[in-house]
């Protein structure tokens, strides 16, 4: 909790030292799930290149069985043979088509019949094997081709890059694979290049078949480890977080244990640190005092006085609003019952209520006890409900404002309109004032069309019959503006700012001197 205003860009070793140690098991957990994901993804990467190595020597297999099913047959008339070429298409299932070559000429074709090709044996691989980018028949695709041979004979099979295209996509679907064949490669796109295959960038794998001539190579992209730590490790990150977190808060919480700020309220509240603050309110026609608010102050011994936005949140977040309000009501009357006849009959005061006051009827026996300190008649306490802890409705609620209206105690929705609950508190609650809140007064001669907000409230109030008040008036056209539509009082630096005792006594007593003056002159 501050005490003063923080100021930006200044950041201490006190203030670091938390963040640093709720950070190191996240560093340290994230290293070790680094070295997991990069571990498991060269894993599956080599796993992945077995399986595509053993897929393709399958379908090298296939035509190389049908290959040498044939090399018996070389040599022989075409026509006599085509059928022999034929039947080995059909019956494996990988072949796309087979050929006959005698002297290094390929003269007979399951496609074409009697052909003439020349074969350069430095085509392939180990006199093997040769990744061709397409044929004369369908130019462009990729064919692997398989060449077996003895003496002047030889024969050849070939498998349609699709099934090649089938292995690489179906096996490794979200790995980067490639198939290298001598000095020409392919990858997922279908797309022969020559050249050495590049080696991917997260745990590349480069596997060689133990039967033909041809490699895999296997890896994956830029930023695939940061995307395995995402999908698969979420709980452990959340593991992760969830250590730093209990460690940042147990070094901030050591840190700040001796000026813990629950402990620092409590020990204001036992230096009477709290102090009462009053602005006035003022009635319509004569702008008379007709009551106070009572706004609490922090004299902090080191800090000075302290705004209450500053500690007020923290206060009705620790539970500390009920007894700082306690003590707020008792110095209040110890404060301002020995000035009581300054005051007019009925002269109001204000003081601000949580949902934290309504839980039972303690607040009940406070206000009994504020109102005692006055003659009988002379204040008239209000109790003005704020919004920043909703008020749930329940009998115990409904029993205290009920005594409370008995007791003479009136009720007052703070900032109204401002707040998600001020009509259901209508609803839910007797209340007797509004109070509009500044942002609504302010307003009045700036925006028309958003006026038509105030002049509704200002309405609500009527129909209802309630007493409304307006917060935060600093001009005449405001004051006169608010005189027009007949608002019962009015609050704000145009009449006065927050006081400490001593100048709200002054004021009161100058105030009191000029009321009989003005009446000797009405008379």
């Amino acid at each position: 909790m501050p005490l003063t205003v923080k100021r930006p860009g200044r950041w201490t070793l006190r203030a670091l030292l938390p963040w640093a140690v709720g950070a190191v098991p996240v560093l340290c957990g994230l290293v070790i799930m680094h070295l997991q994901a990069e571990r498991a993804l060269d894993a599956r990467s080599q796993a992945t290149a077995q399986q595509v190595v053993a897929q393709v020597e399958l379908i090298l297999d296939n035509i190389s069985g049908a290959a040498r099913s044939l090399l018996p047959l070389a040599g022989l008339p075409c026509m006599e043979e085509k059928l022999a070429l034929r039947d080995q298409v059909t019956r494996r299932s990988f072949v796309r088509s087979t050929n006959l070559v005698y002297r290094n000429e390929l003269y007979c074709s399951s496609l074409f019949g009697p052909y003439s090709e020349q074969v350069n044996a430095s085509d392939y691989v180990d006199g093997k094997l040769w990744l061709m980018n397409g044929n004369s028949v369908t130019p462009g695709h990729p064919l692997l081709v398989y060449r077996v041979y003895e003496g002047e004979r030889g024969a050849i099979s070939t498998v349609d890059g699709d099934h090649l295209l089938t292995a690489l996509r179906l096996i490794g679907p979200h790995t980067q694979l490639l198939l290298q064949v001598g000095r020409y490669w392919m990858g997922k796109d279908g797309l022969v290049h020559e050249g050495l295959a590049p080696a991917a960038a997260v745990a590349p794998v480069r596997l060689d078949s133990s039967h033909y001539p041809f490699s895999i190579h296997s890896g994956y992209e830029h930023g695939k480890i940061g995307q395995v730590m995402r999908d698969e490790y979420p709980a452990l990150f959340g593991l992760l977080v969830f250590l730093g977190v209990i460690a940042g808060a147990v070094c901030r919480w050591m840190l700040r244990r001796a000026s813990s700020p629950r402990v620092e309220l409590q020990r204001a509240m036992e230096a009477d640190e709290f102090l009462p603050y009053f602005q006035p309110v003022v009635r319509k026609g004569d702008y008379r005092w007709a009551g106070a608010e009572v706004l609490m102050r922090w004299q902090h011994p080191r800090e000075g006085l302290v705004r209450p936005d500053l500690f007020i949140p923290y206060a009705e977040h620790s539970g500390q609003i009920v007894p700082m309000t306690r003590l707020l009501m008792q110095r209040t009357a110890q404060l301002l019952a020995p000035h009581a006849a300054l005051m007019d009959d009925g002269f109001h005061i204000g003081i601000n209520i949580t949902a934290d006051h309504c839980q039972d009827l303690a607040l009940y026996h406070d206000c009994r006890n504020f109102l005692a300190a006055f003659p009988p008649g002379r204040v008239l306490l209000t109790l003005e409900l704020t919004e920043r802890k909703l008020i749930a409705p329940s009998e115990a609620t409904q029993t205290l404002f009920a005594k409370l209206h008995e007791l003479g105690v009136m009720i007052a929705i703070d900032d109204f309109g401002t707040g998600q609950s001020s009509l259901s508190y209508l609803r839910q609650f007797k209340v007797d004032y509004l109070k509009i809140d500044q942002s609504f007064v302010a307003l009045i001669g700036v925006d028309a069309l958003s006026l038509h907000i105030l002049d509704s409230i200002i309405e609500l109030s009527a129909k209802l019959e309630l007493g409304i008040v307006a917060e935060g008036v600093e001009t005449d056209t405001q004051r006169d503006y608010l005189a027009r539509h007949n608002v019962d009082f009015q609050q704000g630096y145009l009449f006065a700012r927050p006081m400490p005792i001593e100048d709200f006594v002054r004021a009161l007593a100058a105030q009191a001197e000029v009321a009989p003056q003005r009446a000797e002159v009405a008379g």
